[in-house]
């Protein structure tokens, strides 16, 4: 085994997120704008409040509160939040953000993912996480990281199937609406990243899909074998 970690020759820090918007076959990512994206963000949102149920903040009684979180959150550097929006229908169903964004490690998170019961499963969910993803190794990042809670079975199944690699669980991570938050920890190198641009835009194809929408191959199947470690719970 050798003394010290494999050589980065050249390495040069990649820039901090800044991309307005970022747009695909199924899917948009506007910069949050509270103004523009509030009234369609809260329609998605206003009967879900189960989406809520293992982020730090919401559900919101009215759309003047979710209007105020999306003050507090639009503009920021970090996180760096985005409104996603399904090209099929036209509709805003959801939001995501980058986060915990260190360009000197090369590292950089996915986070604070909202999506609305109108936006899950759907194309239109799977293209904007391909999208940030892309856009993160394209810039030139070595790291992109997806946690999450532990006990949240969904978004440890999502990671999986869009290629994250399984890396552990730090216990008492966090003390989230005054419960403990054990966090689950995903990630992608950007050795892996070439391998699974190719496994989304597989899925992605409209080829991938019938004349009802109905996928003829499950994204999970394509990513499991570029996936270096599985979570064990899953498997379970």
């Amino acid at each position: 085994m050798p003394e010290f970690g494999f050589p980065v020759p050249g390495w040069v820090p990649p820039e901090r997120p800044g991309p307005e918007l970022m747009e695909g076959r199924w899917a948009r990512l506007e910069r949050l704008d509270p103004g523009a994206h509030t009234p369609g963000l809260w329609r998605a949102f206003r009967d879900a409040d189960a989406v809520w149920n293992y982020l730090p903040y919401g559900p919101f009684a009215t759309e003047a509160e979710y209007g105020a979180w999306a003050e507090g959150m639009a503009g920021r550097g970090d996180p760096f939040f985005y409104a996603i929006r399904d090209l099929e229908t036209g509709a805003l169903g959801g939001v995501a953000s980058y986060l915990r964004i260190t360009p000197e490690a090369g590292s950089i998170e996915v986070g604070h993912i909202n999506l609305s019961p109108g936006l899950q499963r759907t194309r239109a969910a799977t293209e904007a996480m391909f999208l940030m993803m892309g856009w993160a190794f394209g810039a030139g990042y070595r790291r992109y990281e997806w946690k999450c809670d532990a006990l949240n079975l969904p978004s440890r199944r999502a990671a999986e199937r869009l290629g994250f690699s399984y890396e552990g669980v730090f216990r008492q991570a966090a003390v989230v609406k005054g419960r403990n938050r054990d966090t689950a920890w995903f990630a992608v190198a950007d050795g892996d990243w070439a391998a699974l641009e190719g496994a989304f835009g597989e899925w992605l194809a409209p080829a991938n899909f019938d004349e009802a929408g109905r996928q003829r191959r499950g994204l999970s199947s394509l990513t499991a074998p570029i996936r270096v470690a599985s979570d064990p719970v899953l498997a379970r």
